[in-house]
């Protein structure tokens, strides 16, 4: 694909540098503003939580939230996944209103929003949220193509003798990595 020799490698790494990839492909817009990927993260929850199956929802949002989201207003800090009467709802997420593009609507940063899942994803869920010690958080906001999409996962309460093991595992990796660089 690339020629032979220094000029080959040089090509190939700016060709690498360049690429666009799927995941974080930027979105075109009229105003020139292209939004990243991920729009919020709930980092709480892979602390506090065992993240065991992850699902894709969509999120049915109004105008202004959506303008907000491209303006990077968006916290899953305490937010969580309910089930009721057959739908899924996204509780706590806090979309913070631009004072610009809600001026004509009574905004709530903290409403409800219903989350589109599939029947029988929502069957799973609801299954799984009846054991004992199971819960539904949600876990990233992101852009895929021009729709706001919300990974939402199953997870088992962490104890706090497990949440100590973990970080002394995760220390140990990053100090395992540090001692491989000195040595190579």
């Amino acid at each position: 694909m690339f020629p032979e020799g220094e000029v080959g490698a040089i090509v190939a790494q700016r060709y690498n540098r360049l690429k666009v990839r799927p995941y974080n492909r930027p979105m075109a817009s009229k105003k020139g503003k292209v939004p990243t990927g991920t729009i919020a993260l709930n980092k709480r929850a892979r602390h506090d939580y065992l993240l065991e199956d992850r699902f894709e929802a969509g999120v049915a949002l109004e105008g202004w939230e959506v303008k907000s989201l491209r303006a990077g207003k968006g916290q899953l800090v305490d937010s969580y996944v309910l089930i009721r009467n057959g739908e899924a709802w996204l509780l706590g997420a806090n979309i913070t209103p631009l004072a610009s593009a809600s001026t004509h609507v009574v905004a709530d940063p903290q409403r409800t929003r219903k989350l589109l899942l599939h029947a029988r994803e929502i069957a799973r869920i609801y299954a799984a949220t009846q054991q004992k010690g199971y819960t539904c958080v949600a876990t990233a906001l992101y852009w895929k193509g021009n729709r706001v999409k919300c990974e939402i996962a199953l997870g088992k309460g962490k104890k706090q003798h497990d949440k100590r093991a973990a970080s002394r595992d995760r220390d140990w990796s990053r100090q395992k990595e540090r001692l491989m660089k000195q040595t190579g």
